[in-house]
């Protein structure tokens, strides 16, 4: 799944890239940058982070005509006046207005490096509102987003996580140079696939997939899935012992009726049943004027 990101068929898909302090996703997102290039398709990059040198390195040459690099990291607020791209430019009406210079048939990869650093200084709603007005525009095929998810609180991510089609976690391995990327792709259909892919890439932007390794190179603790044990600090036991399963088993359940308790409920009764009243002194009751207690 990891190798096929580039190759999704819907218009308007919208992946993201999770990453921490621990381990960078800006390599994995060079491979994408070169591999759609090198597929003859036009990459525009909105650089906040890093200059647009340190994006350049490692793409293959032959094709770098059809990379665009919008400089945002020289001057990103606009205090010097000396980028041309900044963060209060990023609209969907600028953002396209930059895409359609690039005279192209086909239509473009966006790249934004990265979604950290405009979050932090727009309102992330806004923010929301933009991407999901981007995917809808017909003039670009993808866009990817770096996101440095430790930087941000828990809803933020959630909020741009739930925009993408699909969310690339990595994070490192205690092997050398080597990671893992938890990947989920959401098809407009609503079917949600899943995969974990343990991989390396190289200076050159060739990614490699290798096998799961041993006991000894374990993922370290940055993806959702092993963010620690919620229970273990309680002052109670969430989790049963195999004995006090057994137990659990074995209790019947006050609404689940045994067999010969069905059978005497089924059984039909020989007798009929008669409610009989009596009246007492207190009882007023007028066989001619049932409603006489009644002020009408």
């Amino acid at each position: 799944m990891l190798l096929s990101v580039l190759q999704e068929k819907e218009a308007g898909g919208f992946v993201v890239i999770q990453d921490t302090a621990s381990y960078s996703g800006r390599q994995l997102l060079k491979y994408y940058i070169n591999c759609a290039i090198k597929s003859e398709e036009i990459v525009h990059v909105l650089g906040f982070e890093v200059p647009e040198q340190e994006i350049r390195k490692g793409l293959d040459r032959n094709y770098v005509h059809l990379f665009h690099f919008h400089n945002a990291y020289s001057d990103p607020l606009g205090w010097t006046k000396q980028s041309s791209f900044r963060v209060k430019h990023f609209t969907t009406p600028h953002i396209i207005q930059l895409v359609n210079k690039t005279q192209n048939a086909k239509a473009t990869i966006l790249v934004i490096d990265s979604l950290s650093w405009v979050l932090r200084h727009h309102n992330p709603a806004v923010i929301c509102q933009e991407l999901q007005k981007l995917k809808r525009e017909g003039s670009i095929r993808m866009t990817f987003g770096l996101l440095h998810k430790d930087l941000h609180q828990q809803g933020i991510v959630g909020s741009i996580c739930h925009l993408a089609s699909t969310v690339i976690s990595v994070a490192p391995l205690d092997i050398v140079d080597s990671a893992v990327a938890k990947t989920t792709q959401r098809k407009k259909s609503g079917k949600v696939m899943q995969e974990d892919n343990f991989f390396s890439i190289k200076d050159d932007l060739i990614l490699s997939i290798q096998n799961k390794p041993s006991q000894s190179g374990h993922v370290k603790a940055d993806l959702d899935t092993n963010e620690g044990d919620p229970a273990s600090n309680l002052t109670f036991n969430l989790r049963l012992s195999e004995a006090e399963r057994e137990a659990k088993e074995k209790v019947a359940l006050p609404f689940v009726f045994s067999q010969e308790k069905k059978s005497a409920l089924l059984r039909p009764s020989q007798s009929s049943g008669q409610i009989m009243y009596e009246p007492d002194a207190s009882d007023d009751f007028d066989e001619e004027d049932p409603d006489d207690d009644l002020d009408v």
